[in-house]
């Protein structure tokens, strides 16, 4: 057993440096004692008279309950030696938050690993695989993601929701048996500003109850994907804001019902084969191997592509007609200016006389999302940026595999993409 010397001296750690090589303030803690147990290092601490007996919630000093029992805290590795804190923390009665444990500088209340050890913790969490993170850090990645949790539970809201005036809204799906996310974009500062389990109405109504009345009069554009649900909670929540629809779901509206046409045309033409042979033949053969050509871009085609779109023009002129509908609405929507309000109009009547049963029912629905994708091309206020913090989430969560909480892929996720990353201790 080694007792530190105030003064540093040869072979000897003083007390500010063993200190702030635990990641704590000297003028906080005192060091007491240091031991080599087996191959751990256990270092003992206790709070300064001035840090004593503090309630962990309000931080305010109260009476002494009972001398509680000795913790220990898992620290900062010195090299391939793990270090422990030790020290005798008591009970404290508290007026407000009741008998809890007494707050200790080094460590978060309830944790078993010090600040410095956490801070680590989510850097690594955040910059590497999960792998090398447990790895590096010798624990477990369910022990990870505690951690991260409670770091992300410090960082508050009020940040993240200031100052906030157009969002996008969208749900992602994050594990099997409809378990989704709701996830809410701030297109201005391009973050992360909100996530939480569960996509519907009450949880969008959470969101908006935690923004505020203030702050919600405040917003002025919302884009979203067309749910319907989401646009029923936004116009009552949030009457005065500009609701703008997701040009890609729109042109991906198209694109399912084209394929329907596709494969009610398949079914007609295709040669009936015994069950035993899956492939096509014929021109079943044809109309399967021309879903690609129908679903890209004309400037995007191949010859070969290029040759059956041609082919279909000349023997199914009901799909190619259908195929002129899809291109049509996309010019429509991805254009820009008065023109494009007056195409998308002409659209919708095209559509509606065009007796395309799948086309007819699609112009119903554009006419009912009308004044949202008119919002759209007026103020160019796409879910493209959302999209793009989905795909960043879907890697996030093949890294969470590990987690056993959601809790805790959310508040990696908001560690990665809310601007909020953790810097790593030096």
């Amino acid at each position: 057993m080694t007792k530190p010397e105030n003064k540093g001296g040869d072979g000897v750690l003083s007390q500010r440096l063993l200190a702030r090589t635990l990641g704590v303030d000297a003028k906080s803690v005192r060091v007491e004692n240091i031991d080599l147990v087996g191959d751990d290092l256990e270092i003992r601490l206790r709070p300064r008279i001035a840090h004593r007996g503090r309630c962990p919630h309000c931080h305010q000093r109260c009476p002494g309950y009972d001398p509680g029992r000795e913790r220990r805290w898992r620290a900062l590795d010195f090299g391939r030696t793990k270090v422990f804190v030790l020290a005798q923390v008591p009970r404290v009665s508290c007026p407000e938050h009741g008998v809890v444990v007494a707050a200790v500088p080094w460590a978060r209340h309830g944790a078993r690993h010090t600040l410095a050890f956490e801070q680590l913790a989510a850097w690594c969490a955040v910059e590497m695989s999960s792998t090398a993170a447990a790895r590096l850090l010798r624990c477990t990645w369910r022990t990870i993601g505690q951690i991260i949790a409670r770091v992300v539970a410090e960082l508050g809201d009020d940040e993240l929701l200031e100052g906030v005036t157009r969002i996008g809204i969208d749900e992602i799906a994050y594990r099997r048996h409809y378990r989704y996310l709701l996830v809410v974009v701030d297109h201005d500062r391009r973050r992360l500003i909100h996530a939480v389990d569960g996509a519907h109405p009450t949880s969008l109504n959470a969101f908006f109850d935690l923004l505020g009345e203030e702050r919600t009069q405040a917003i002025t554009h919302v884009s979203a994907d067309g749910a319907p649900w989401i646009a029923r909670t936004v116009t009552r929540r949030c009457s005065q804001a500009i609701m703008c629809a997701d040009t890609f779901h729109v042109v991906q509206w198209a694109g399912d019902a084209l394929d329907l046409v596709r494969r009610e045309l398949w079914n007609e033409v295709r040669d009936r084969r015994p069950l035993a042979s899956r492939r096509a033949y014929g021109e079943g053969k044809v109309l399967n191997e021309s879903r690609w050509s129908l679903w890209k871009k004309p400037e995007n085609l191949s010859d070969a592509e290029r040759a059956r779109l041609d082919y279909i023009a000349a023997t199914h002129p009901r799909l190619h007609r259908a195929w002129a509908l899809k291109e049509g609405l996309r010019v429509a929507v991805t254009s820009t200016g008065p023109g494009a309000i007056a195409a998308l109009d002409r659209w919708i009547g095209w559509a509606q006389r065009c007796r395309i049963a799948q086309f007819v029912r699609l112009a119903r629905r554009i006419r009912e999302y009308r004044s949202a994708i008119v919002a759209t091309i007026e103020h160019g206020l796409t879910n493209a940026l959302v999209e793009s913090f989905n795909t960043k989430i879907r890697l996030i969560t093949r890294r969470a595999f590990g987690f056993h909480n959601v809790n805790a892929l959310i508040a990696l996720a908001r560690l990665t993409l809310a601007g909020q990353r953790p810097k790593l201790p030096t």
